[in-house]
């Protein structure tokens, strides 16, 4: 790294985008990750679908409890 870096013809904000999201890898124990993948192909899904499917069915569940 240099010890100084010329600012001075910077543009603030210009990589900003205010509707971007941002998504988080989520990474899988390798056995969890078989065994989902076997099933969201036997259901014709994707795997971010099953995965979403099931964290919906989740979270229904422990706010059916509170």
């Amino acid at each position: 790294m240099k010890k100084e870096y010329d600012f001075s013809n910077g543009e603030r904000g210009k990589f900003f985008e205010p509707n971007a999201s941002l998504s988080l890898p989520v990474y899988l124990d390798s056995e969890v990750q078989k065994y989902l993948t076997e099933r969201a192909r036997s259901k014709g899904i994707e795997l971010n679908q099953l995965v979403n499917e099931l964290l919906r069915k989740d979270i229904d569940m422990i706010e059916s409890v509170r």
